[in-house]
């Protein structure tokens, strides 16, 4: 009868390993096929030009060489437009949190008369849009905003799903910590401020991700409105700019031996990957500090009715 029990309960025993054990090995290959490409971007962007021809790299350089980050880092050009850029996301950032976050608050309340209207007519700015031309003349005819250092904020400081998350994730909040507030004497902007915005820390760290990831890679608005300026490129499209340089060289260098030689450190497969690294870094650096939030914003600001 032992002998039975003890047999039955290494059974239990063995079937419960199995699935953490196939869990394990699936996780830590798809580790692998997720950061492989990361790890050999890096590689390539640390390897000797023409070497990097030859392809067949993997996980390390075969010829390190830093020439590719010299030819992006040695223009000054570079410094001003990555202080464009992160200086644009981050009042981008704040500005879409606040504006966003105050309209999800006035449309979660359930006695506010003109919150099914408002909110049907910003959900159909989702699903209808104008087009690329309407847009162009908005900004850069009416509102007179090309070649501005605001063009960069004033068309993206409100985003409609994410103003729709926020109001979600509020309206999960208790009613009773409004209420409570409001017997108190506070009033809505006081009970926005004080009690619903720090309890939305998880959702507009979230948003926040979103928003800052969004604009620290744009590189299209500056095409479209901010060319003829150089002094306000962003960091995505200057590197976009120097890639086609690069590339254009290239294909100009196969042409004569002295100018192959002269761009034989660097090819347009280890600038693109050099770039890929430089335009990657910042994000990486803020992501670990927003990861936490992440999970739990996009689960409680889940859309629902």
């Amino acid at each position: 009868m032992e002998k039975t029990l003890h047999r039955n309960r290494s059974n239990k025993i063995r079937q419960g390993m199995v699935f953490p054990v196939i869990n394990t090995i699936f996780l830590i290959l798809l580790m692998f096929v997720t950061l492989y490409p990361v790890i050999n971007t890096v590689a390539y962007s640390f390897n000797e030009g023409t070497d990097a021809l030859r392809g067949n790299i993997g996980l390390w350089p075969r010829k390190f060489s830093l020439e590719s980050y010299k030819s992006i880092l040695s223009d000054a050009a570079v410094y001003r437009a990555a202080w464009i850029s992160a200086s644009k996301t981050v009042l981008i950032t704040l500005l879409n949190l606040f504006w966003t976050s105050m309209l999800a608050y006035a449309l979660s309340r359930k006695d506010y008369v003109l919150r099914k209207p408002i909110t049907i007519l910003m959900v159909l700015t989702m699903y209808v849009n104008a087009g690329l031309i309407p847009n162009y003349l908005l900004i850069s005819k009416t509102l007179n905003l090309s070649n501005k250092y605001l063009v960069y904020i004033i068309p993206t400081m409100f985003s409609c799903f994410n103003m729709i998350v926020i109001r979600t994730y509020i309206s999960g909040l208790p009613e009773a910590l409004v209420e409570s507030a409001k017997i108190d004497g506070a009033g809505d902007l006081r009970a926005f401020w004080q009690i619903i915005f720090p309890l939305c820390k998880p959702v507009l760290a979230t948003v926040a991700l979103f928003v800052a990831v969004g604009s620290w890679n744009s590189w299209f608005d500056t095409y479209l409105y901010v060319g003829g300026k150089k002094e306000l490129y962003t960091l995505q499209y200057l590197l976009k700019m120097k890639l086609a340089t690069t590339q254009a060289s290239a294909n100009a260098a196969k042409s004569t031996a002295e100018a192959m030689k002269t761009l034989g450190q660097t090819t347009p497969i280890t600038i693109r990957c050099a770039i890929t690294v430089i335009a990657t870094v910042p994000i990486l650096v803020v992501y670990p500090f927003l990861q936490k939030y992440f999970v739990t914003g996009i689960a409680l600001g889940s859309v629902k009715e």
